[in-house]
């Protein structure tokens, strides 16, 4: 059969399919709520008290105090007081790239930043940074057997707020790559960002990464 044939045939005895206007439904009511405006307001009433409650216990879980916040996603820093923000700051997160040593260990690291709640644990003025292995595996440099050529002075700015595992908020010699996810896992701040979350936080102030 051509074509020409089978179109004419189409046209013909029709597709079978059935073609009609659509017409839209009315909306229904769920069968939970009342169609009368008698029975409709005790039901807002109970969703009123219901939505107060949840509002009530979201309040009493809710951090007081100073708190800080991060956002990895948008790397932004925010310093809040209750519900008050204080500040809102660039940052930089972990990059997340991986670290693959070749030759003998052969060990790999991930730049990510931690997510979770923490707290400062401690506070330090001009932090000396204690080079690990993987930053003499980055620059291709050999790992020094002298603790003291491990030492870096001023490459964490003037303040450090130290929450574990290695992981601190610091300043940073690079501000122009600030809110870019560039870090090692730490977040950086710039200069005058980290002065104000200094002057606000203590040793235990909470830490909100995600």
């Amino acid at each position: 059969m051509t074509l020409v044939t089978l179109l004419l045939a189409i046209a013909w005895a029709g597709t079978g399919y059935r073609y009609e206007p659509y017409v839209e439904a009315p909306p229904a009511l769920s069968g939970d709520v009342p169609a009368n405006d008698r029975s409709l307001k005790p039901l807002a009433s109970r969703l009123a008290r219901r939505t107060r409650d949840l509002n009530a216990r979201l309040k009493a879980t809710a951090p007081r105090g100073v708190y800080i916040v991060i956002d990895q996603t948008q790397n932004r820093l925010y310093l809040k007081r209750n519900d008050e923000t204080l500040l809102q700051a660039v940052c930089s997160a972990g990059s997340g790239m991986v670290l693959k040593e070749s030759g003998g260990k052969k060990r790999e690291w991930v730049f990510d930043s931690p997510r979770g709640r923490f707290e400062v644990l401690s506070m330090l003025r001009n932090p000396v940074w204690r080079k690990p292995d993987w930053a003499f595996v980055e620059e291709s440099q050999p790992i020094p057997k002298n603790p003291t050529e491990r030492l870096d002075y001023g490459s964490l700015g003037e303040y450090a707020l130290y929450f574990g595992n290695g992981y601190m908020i610091h300043g940073t010699l690079y501000e122009r790559l600030l809110g870019r996810a560039v870090s090692h896992g730490c977040i950086r701040v710039g200069h005058d960002d980290l002065r104000e979350v200094w002057a606000h936080a203590n040793v235990g102030t909470p830490i909100f990464i995600y």
